[in-house]
């Protein structure tokens, strides 16, 4: 289990980050700092479950790296949830009742749309954060060297592209 949760660390790291976001957003707009507290937590902790899920997934090989769609259709379904999770749980903490959006369908709808713009933020920052992540815990953890040694690869990849382009586009050589 360890094994396992070192590789969803990245992934739970992103989401819970988001929560925090949330709930310093909730305190510029001038919500009460325990609403922000709740709203950071409602929603960033559904948000690091799934990231969690999401690291796991790519470390057992069932998603690839590098690649938009995998996150995209996982997110499509996974943030509609958390978000409804946060709805849910926040209604329930500071109302005492679960505030169930009026509209479910109209909410997960939405919810499902904006899903696309979180894939594309999540994919970037688990990418950059996972790789030196894997690196600290390989050592004892054989998936997590096989997963940072498929980073390296595709790391080597795209340099090899990105070189491959230079060479043929020699004016476009010195910008990045």
């Amino acid at each position: 289990m360890r094994r396992l949760g070192e590789l969803a660390v990245p992934g739970a790291v992103v989401g819970m980050a988001a929560g925090f976001v949330a709930g310093g957003l909730a305190l510029v707009v001038g919500q009460p700092p325990g609403w922000a507290m709740v709203t950071a937590l409602t929603l960033g902790v559904p948000l690091a479950l799934l990231g969690g899920l999401y690291g796991v997934l790519v470390g057992s090989g069932k998603v690839r790296i590098g690649v938009f769609a995998p996150a995209a259709l996982f997110w499509f379904v996974g943030f509609p949830l958390a978000r409804l999770a946060h709805e849910v749980l926040s209604g329930l903490v500071l109302g005492g009742r679960p505030g169930w959006p009026s509209d479910l369908v109209g909410f997960l709808a939405y919810q499902a749309m904006v899903s696309l713009g979180w894939a594309i933020g999540f994919l970037w920052l688990h990418e950059r954060i996972a790789p030196g992540w894997l690196r600290r815990v390989r050592a004892g953890n054989p998936r997590a060297a096989e997963l940072f040694e498929r980073y390296v690869v595709h790391a080597a990849a795209l340099a090899e592209a990105r070189e491959r382009r230079r060479s043929r586009h020699p004016s476009r050589a010195g910008r990045t």
